[in-house]
């Protein structure tokens, strides 16, 4: 099966379309992660995994938006009474989107973001649930928290780092997912990481309406546009993209626990 890991349709992006968006991935027989990024946003996440059956939803507060909204553990745990809520995310560390003038200004938001993804963190262990990781910029620094993490479920999402970045991840338990990004030109060292990391430990995503892969550029990116990343990967490891959407896709359900439709 087809999966897209990870996408943002809830975004207002999606407002005019929105269910002709999704009725093409019903029709292709996919499943979609419908992540949130704060609680409203989560919310319209999970509105749209109760509706469509093919969707799940992922709720948590990104980092970039600590300085906007303050975490409430209570507003997130309402959303798990919905089964279809199948993971934390997104959570992590963003250092490229700092509200930060100075040095110690920059320092102070750093480790508000690594407090406030421990919390999360603490969150999903509580209630059982596997773990969207955002980072960037940050990729050191995100190592060090998750070594007190090791072997919980976790994937790294839109993955950009080189290949011993990846095997400290991966060391970790980590699992990691590739976007549309590696699909641009120039991007040599990242496909030397696609070659290198285990099929088992990899997942597809949009991050859509963000991110479109080539040969979109210049479009709104889709969940359906996931089948551009899956074609990449199999190019470069030269192994038939079916296989490529079959590992991935079972990886995918296996890893947010969701049984595949007859």
């Amino acid at each position: 099966m087809l999966v897209d890991s990870h996408c943002h349709i809830q975004d207002e992006e999606f407002d005019s379309d929105r269910s002709d968006v999704i009725r093409r991935t019903q029709e292709r027989g996919m499943a979609c992660i419908v992540v949130g990024n704060r609680e409203d946003d989560s919310g319209r996440a999970v509105e749209l995994a109760h509706t469509y059956d093919n969707l799940y939803a992922a709720v948590g507060l990104h980092p970039m938006f600590l300085h906007e909204e303050e975490y409430e553990p209570e507003a997130y745990e309402r959303f798990l009474a919905h089964e279809k809520v199948v993971a934390i995310g997104e959570i992590g560390l963003d250092y490229y989107h700092l509200w930060a003038d100075t040095k110690e200004e920059e320092k102070s938001v750093q480790q508000q973001q690594a407090k406030l993804l421990v919390r999360q963190l603490e969150f999903a262990k509580e209630h059982g649930k596997p773990v969207i990781i955002h980072c960037r910029d940050a990729y050191e620094d995100l190592l060090s928290v998750l070594a007190d993490w090791k072997d919980y479920p976790m994937v790294i999402h839109t993955f950009l780092g080189d290949t011993a970045t990846a095997e400290k991840f991966l060391a970790l338990g980590c699992m990691l997912s590739f976007s549309g990004i590696i699909t641009f030109a120039g991007e040599k060292e990242l496909a030397a990481t696609l070659r290198s990391v285990p099929l088992d430990r990899m997942m597809i995503e949009t991050d859509s309406p963000l991110l479109t892969p080539v040969p979109f550029r210049g479009k709104r990116n889709e969940p359906m546009y996931v089948e551009e990343v899956a074609k990449k990967i199999a190019a470069l490891r030269r192994v038939p993209v079916e296989e490529i959407i079959d590992t991935t896709g079972k990886n995918a359900l296996q890893f947010f626990h969701i049984k595949e439709k007859a």
